[in-house]
């Protein structure tokens, strides 16, 4: 038997972010993943990515891990374009409205979990462990995971950032609100005729948004398209050239045509929100704690956000000499995060409403929405500065 201050379950990037930001803490951290915290990258970008804001990259450079990635792989994008299709609805933002040297980056999410693995190998107090949890055992001052290679590990605090379908936090029988928002994303690598131009598009249609995300190529682009289930299912039905022709002719030919250069990859969209985040022994931090739309790309950024303020307030309570696993402790970092993430749970909420369906009075509302806050500098500062995460 092992024993740690900190068990982290899930090594993707809101686990590793944890461990990372708890470098120097005192506390000692073991990582549990049931997949491989490392994987080669191919040289084909990989299908699943995410828009890093300014904030994280800022701590992630802080922490050593941002410079682990190469930057031939880094795409930034530099504006944003969003439009309500078939109307007269539009609004445009670029870095140079803040200023700032670019409004975030596009990241292949196994790039920047490599980088994290990488640096939060190299921590003397941090152990990874590749393995399955069989039982989690609880008690009154420790945690015990029996895993499945026969270690058995106890930790004063258990972490779950293990994903939506979270094991950590079932077994903490926290309550979960679900919302099915009827909505499949559809991911895949496109081949542009026209160069992106580092600008991240989006066009919402009455069935729903497609994301198009600028990669380090300049005419490929990483697509998101997020589409009623029965539409989405026979989007996937498409032989690949109508699929192209059909995606083509819902961006607007904005980029010219455009052809598919990878697989398809499809998953349901669906709102989770635990309505309790911490008891005693136990915190859930990321997807763990809470899934959203994907039409702003706020997911990893919230989950990210979570993990520096978590260890935020481990770090603050062992500088006080305080018991880190004192739910009192935790209850301020739980309201913070709950707080933040129920607001941007409800805006995408909000966005979904209003830019779904044809209905005429809808789109002259929107449209017009779209068309008066692009006229004011002011608050389109303000909208990027939150999207920033400033």
């Amino acid at each position: 038997m092992e024993n740690v201050d900190i068990a982290i379950v899930g090594g993707g990037m809101v686990g590793l972010s944890l461990a990372s930001a708890l470098d120097s803490s005192g506390l000692s951290v073991a990582v549990i993943s049931n997949q491989p915290f490392e994987q080669a990258m191919p040289e084909a970008p990989t299908l699943r990515v995410s828009a890093i804001n300014g904030a994280n990259q800022q701590v992630l450079t802080d922490m050593g891990v941002w410079q682990r990635m190469p930057t031939t792989r880094l795409s930034p994008y530099k504006t944003m374009s969003v439009w309500d299709k078939d109307s007269f609805g539009r609004i445009d933002f670029s870095h140079d409205d803040l200023p700032a040297p670019q409004l975030g980056h596009i990241i292949e999410n196994q790039l920047l979990t490599n980088a994290l693995a990488e640096k939060v190998g190299q921590q003397a107090s941090v152990k990874l462990i590749e393995a399955k949890i069989d039982k989690v055992l609880t008690g009154q001052r420790e945690t015990m995971l029996m895993l499945n290679n026969d270690e058995v590990i106890a930790c004063r605090l258990l972490v779950g950032a293990d994903g939506a379908n979270s094991y950590i936090r079932q077994q903490a029988q926290f309550p979960l609100a679900f919302k099915d928002y009827g909505h499949t994303a559809i991911v895949a690598t496109i081949r542009t005729e026209k160069p992106h131009g580092q600008c991240a598009r989006q066009v919402f249609t009455p069935d729903g948004p497609l994301a198009l995300l600028p990669l380090a190529n300049p005419n490929e682009v990483s697509i998101v398209w997020s589409q009623r289930n029965e539409v989405a299912q026979d989007i996937l039905a498409l032989d690949n050239d109508t699929f192209s022709h059909r995606l083509t002719a819902t961006s607007d030919s904005v980029l010219g045509v455009l052809t598919l250069d990878s697989e398809r990859m499809s998953f349901p969209l669906t709102m989770r929100y635990a309505r309790q985040w911490v008891k005693p022994g136990v915190v859930v931090i990321g997807d763990a704690a809470h899934t959203i739309h994907p039409l702003a790309g706020q997911g990893v950024n919230l989950g990210m956000r979570d993990a520096f303020a978590l260890a935020d307030t481990l770090k603050t309570c062992v500088q006080q000499d305080v018991d880190f696993t004192d739910v009192a402790q935790l209850r301020s970092f739980e309201r913070a995060r709950k707080a933040d993430a129920a607001a941007v749970i409800a805006a995408m909420d909000g966005f979904k409403t209003l830019f779904a369906g044809d209905n005429p009075l809808k789109k002259l509302i929107r449209g017009a929405g779209l068309v008066v806050t692009d006229s004011l500098p002011g608050l389109k500062r303000q909208w990027l500065a939150q999207a920033m995460g400033w």
